[in-house]
């Protein structure tokens, strides 16, 4: 399949070429990852989502959180947040002190701690509430560029993305993604990509970056000929994959080429990845533990043994992960056939919501206790 848009997304002053963006992803999308990631081929490359409560009264653990590696151009954050004066304290923060090139604006967190506060995917059910905090953002950023990403809506019978598109383009945002599930379905059944070109009709005027099942390259095209979208936004195809963005490159700019790497490179990178870890966690114990949720996304479709692969699963220092991937088979080659999901699947049974949510899409109120200095999510 050859590439279905020659144009680069504009995102303010920011060229993407590629048209890709690695898709905010809490407890994911660190700096260690980013730069694997960014290695690998150009795009847009997002932080997790960072709570802005949490960043206006400068809780250590954020600040942590919004580091970025010295390779890292342009640098990205996501914001989460329900109060409007709050997220416009956070956009000024980031732009008066020079913490990032771009903002992002969560709205498609479809996690139960997060929608039950009217926030994440919960919020564009309140119209007007959505234009206060986009306008507070953009009012603040000064001369960075301000993007959504939003999910259709809370579910079938409360659709939202439309008017939340509309609502954007007309408050002055320079980009927005779709990922084309509701919250209720969380990340189960299938992407609906004719949201996406929905959503490109409805305001062409800015770009449009569409999300959901891009597991190779090739989804990646296939999404972009099918619904006009302007790029996409890979997020669960990327776990375990650094090298899905070289595929992305090769298969924007016409190239057949894919990336294969046999497991030694894989062993390599996983190696790279937790020794990354130990500079953002600190103490290396919890950077080991925490790399562990990698493991299995790394070895998907390898011949590795269970012994051995409870053993790097289970390593709690770096010369234990070390060990068990220098037993790897370093020569076995890419495993077929392995483009398929990987990460969270499945859907809710009903979305957990602020009392009284649905009773008016156009109020504006912001709900008790929405604002948390807890970033994640």
């Amino acid at each position: 399949m050859t590439c279905a848009t020659t144009e680069r997304v504009k995102i303010g002053p920011i060229e993407v070429w590629p048209p890709v963006v690695l898709a905010p992803m809490a407890g994911i999308t660190n700096a260690p990852f980013r730069v694997l990631c960014r290695e690998q081929g150009a795009g847009l490359f997002v932080s997790e989502m960072i709570t802005t409560r949490a960043l206006v009264e400068r809780n250590p653990k954020t600040l942590r959180m919004i580091r970025f590696a010295e390779s890292e151009r342009p640098r990205s954050i996501q914001l989460y947040g329900v109060d409007p004066a709050t997220v416009g304290r956070a956009v000024r923060m980031i732009a008066e002190e020079g913490l990032a090139d771009h903002v992002d604006l969560n709205f498609g967190c479809p996690v139960p701690k997060v929608t039950r506060r009217g926030g994440g995917s919960a919020l564009p059910y309140k119209r007007n509430l959505l234009r206060r905090i986009l306008r507070q953002a953009v009012a603040n950023a000064g001369a960075l560029p301000v993007t959504m990403k939003m999910r259709k809506g809370i579910d079938d019978d409360h659709l939202t993305y439309l008017d939340a598109g509309r609502i954007a383009a007309g408050e002055g945002l320079a980009a927005i993604a779709l990922h084309a599930r509701t919250a209720r379905q969380h990340y189960g059944g299938a992407a609906d990509w004719a949201a996406i070109a929905r959503l490109k009709e409805a305001v062409p005027e800015i770009p449009v970056l569409g999300n959901g099942d891009i597991w190779s390259a090739g989804d990646a095209l296939r999404m972009v000929a099918r619904t006009g979208c302007d790029g996409v936004v890979v997020g669960r195809g990327c776990l375990g994959r650094p090298w899905l963005f070289k595929d992305l490159e090769n298969a924007f700019n016409g190239s057949p080429e894919r990336v294969r790497p046999a497991l030694g490179e894989v062993a390599a990178t996983m190696s790279r990845h937790a020794e990354g870890l130990t500079r953002v966690f600190d103490i290396e114990r919890y950077a080991v533990a925490d790399f562990r949720k990698h493991v299995g996304w790394y070895l998907k479709g390898f011949t590795v043994g269970s012994e051995l692969r409870r053993e790097l699963a289970t390593a709690s220092s770096l010369d234990e992960l070390r060990a068990g991937l220098a037993r790897l088979e370093q020569d076995q080659p890419w495993p077929p056939n392995t483009d398929t999901p990987r990460g969270k699947s499945g859907e809710r049974s009903k979305v957990l919501l602020p009392e009284g949510w649905l009773d008016d899409p156009w109020d504006s109120v912001v709900p008790e206790e929405a604002e948390s200095d807890i970033s994640g999510g």
